[in-house]
């Protein structure tokens, strides 16, 4: 396996699942180890990892697919698995999955028994660029996204690209959407060729070396902030809107995708950065266009800006009732804490609506 050499987690490119997964367990098999994933990725994914010394079916925690079972309830079953599996403080979780299992996975490891190791195998592309990288996990509460969680670095991510052969084009789009966002957040050429790359068939051999690039942003920006007290918002370009329109989306009994969300969300956000600090407006809008090309819509109406706006006001990183905002004067130009006043944010909110109509 392939060490990324970041700095806050220790994330690998496997060369060989099974074997790069086994080298990672063997200290744990005596003090049990656990396998948390949904029933999607346990039918798919499961079966090559299976026969790994010190992984037993017996042991294997599923929960229901879907960021919308990403709440108390799966936590608590997952808390009770391993507490009638005789897990210990030296046990070990291995969450097999896309981000929500990643995310609900190392909430659970990162409080019982006030901590346990966990691994991240992450297999969409939206959780191994993002979820499963970073520390940060947690749960919905409240029909908010990611609204009780904690830091808890994993102790190991292994990546593997292969397993993104399975994904629907959906999802490998919904992870798309955040590597076009860590491309905004550095200066060069990586926003042109992540553009440029076809998502919608694409050359395994060129993503993987997209995805490596993608995951050492992130963990660059992360290791300077681990605890997001500064420069590590710069992560949440296009969140803030995004997870209001998620919220939205699952208040309308219809949830899109994460990364769609955040998809849309940079479309409002880029928009604040061109009206408030001088953004280019061609790119604006030729990122608009494609966004809408590759992503399609989430339909408003001016009916829903009250409640994105107080979904907004949510967000983890506002401070003393301000909304603070990640933007960009231009790619690789991050300003952070950015506060909107409320008729900004309906006015993103309607060139949002506005230009795709």
């Amino acid at each position: 396996m392939q060490s990324l050499n970041t700095c806050e987690t220790d994330v690998y490119l496997a060369d060989d699942l099974r074997s790069d997964l086994a080298e990672m367990i063997k200290p744990y098999k005596d003090e049990k180890v656990f396998v948390l994933t949904d029933g999607t990725t346990r039918r798919l994914c499961f079966p090559l990892i299976e026969d790994v010394p010190g992984i037993d079916r017996n042991r294997v925690i599923e929960i229901a697919p879907g960021d919308d079972a990403k709440d108390t309830d799966a936590l608590i079953y997952v808390w009770a698995a391993l507490v009638e599996g005789g897990a210990t403080r030296h046990s070990l979780l291995v969450n097999l999955g896309g981000g929500m299992p990643c995310d609900l996975g190392g909430f659970a490891a990162a409080t019982f028994k006030r901590g346990i190791d966990f691994i991240n195998i992450p297999t969409t592309l939206l959780a191994q660029v993002d979820a499963s990288v970073g520390g940060k996990t947690g749960i919905n509460f409240k029909g908010y996204k990611n609204e009780i969680g904690s830091f808890k670095q994993a102790k190991y991510v292994l990546v593997d690209t292969s397993l993104l052969r399975s994904l629907d084009g959906p999802n490998l789009k919904s992870g798309f959407a955040e590597m076009i966002k860590h491309a905004l957040l550095v200066k060069g050429d990586l926003l042109n060729r992540t553009i440029a790359f076809d998502i919608l068939n694409p050359d395994m051999a060129i993503l993987a070396g997209l995805v490596a690039e993608s995951i050492r942003i992130k963990d660059d920006i992360v290791s300077d902030d681990p605890y997001e007290k500064g420069i590590r918002k710069a992560l949440n370009l296009g969140h803030t809107a995004g997870h209001a329109i998620e919220s939205l989306a699952l208040k309308r009994g219809k949830p899109v995708l994460h990364g769609y969300a955040v998809a849309y969300g940079i479309v409002v956000e880029l928009y604040l950065a061109w009206k408030k600090l001088g953004f280019s407006e061609e790119l604006l809008r030729l990122l608009s266009e494609y966004i809408y090309k590759i992503f399609g819509r989430f339909e408003i109406s001016k009916g829903d800006y009250t409640y994105l706006y107080d979904a907004m006001t949510h967000d983890k990183k506002n401070s003393s009732g301000r909304i603070n905002f990640t933007l960009l004067r231009e790619p690789g130009d991050i300003a952070i804490d950015t506060h909107c006043e409320r008729e900004e944010v309906i006015e993103a909110l309607e060139f949002y609506r506005q230009s795709y109509i």
